[in-house]
């Protein structure tokens, strides 16, 4: 029934105009604006939808993956761009202290949108 249709994902925040700066000027993709909130534009034609939630609760999992061809200058980058990395220390999930967990898996970093949602960047294999 939908495997020719063009599915999309979506999410919410709790200010769309933080979220157009964050996902546009932050993270350097492509987003256009529409009537219901904004449209992330993915390579390969992928589309994300962000809309406004006015009691917005974060997502507690991760919402949005970035692939990277090398994970800590994806972090240095990112925090010379002003965004914090989460760090965690609980079982096997550790991080460095730039917030990179190595080992279990890809290299993975985690971080916030301005709404509080997860997100990463990921070392492509």
């Amino acid at each position: 029934m939908f495997k020719d249709t063009k599915a999309f994902s979506g999410f919410s925040v709790n200010d769309l105009k933080k979220a157009k700066e964050f996902y546009s000027q932050t993270l350097g993709l492509e987003v256009s604006e529409r009537p219901e909130g904004l449209e992330l534009h993915i390579r390969g034609g992928t589309r994300i939808f962000v809309y406004p939630k006015p009691n917005h609760t974060p997502a507690t999992f991760t919402i949005l993956n970035f692939p990277v061809a090398n994970v800590e200058q994806a972090v240095d980058r990112l925090t010379e761009l002003g965004v914090r990395f989460e760090h965690y220390d609980q079982g096997n999930l550790k991080t460095d202290k730039k917030g990179i967990a190595r080992g279990a898996g890809p290299d993975i970093a985690w971080f916030k949108d301005p709404a509080g949602n997860i997100l990463s960047v990921l070392q492509e294999k």
